[in-house]
């Protein structure tokens, strides 16, 4: 079994949705880029087989203009969870572009937003550029708890690799 139960995406987050419509209207009048990382429906809560898009990564170094965003690839992490990407378009059409289409191939999903970033102004589509319904699920994205580590933790850690001091 890989990270995944099964690759069907089932839908996004809601949360995961609004702070991209917000990140968009925010960068408005550029465009906003951002990436799209998915979670087991296991892990949100839900009892079937497929992948539920929780989180909107926002690389750093991402350069956007009214025309275009352009991610600095250096910069992508090597996420087992990646799933898509997510941009906005300012002037409000929903459907790629030739250049949105060649980068379309790498992963499963992406979501164009557009203006003025309601919670309709958006439209999923598939590694062909075909649209898709996609559903915005009522979950809650899993706490990431990677960070939440107490000197307790630190310090048992050391006794195990033989510092006492």
């Amino acid at each position: 079994m890989g990270l995944f139960r099964s690759s069907e995406i089932l839908g996004i987050a809601e949360p995961a949705l609004e702070f991209a419509l917000a990140a968009s209207e925010e960068s408005h009048p550029n465009e906003y880029m951002g990436l799209l990382r998915g979670e087991d429906a296991s892990k949100v809560g839900l009892d079937e087989d497929g992948t539920v898009l929780t989180d909107v990564l926002v690389i750093p170094g991402t350069e956007t203009n009214p025309v275009s965003a352009t991610v600095d690839t250096n910069m992508i992490p090597n996420d087992l969870r990646a799933a898509g990407s997510i941009h906005s378009h300012p002037n409000g059409v929903l459907r790629p572009s030739d250049e949105d289409l060649m980068t379309f191939g790498r992963n499963r999903v992406h979501i164009i937003v557009g203006y003025p970033y309601g919670k309709t102004d958006w439209q999923a589509f598939d590694r062909d550029g075909n649209p898709f319904d996609l559903p915005v699920l009522d979950v809650d994205p899993p706490e990431d708890n990677f960070f939440d580590i107490t000197q307790a933790d630190i310090d048992r850690e050391l006794r195990e690799e033989g510092f006492d001091g």
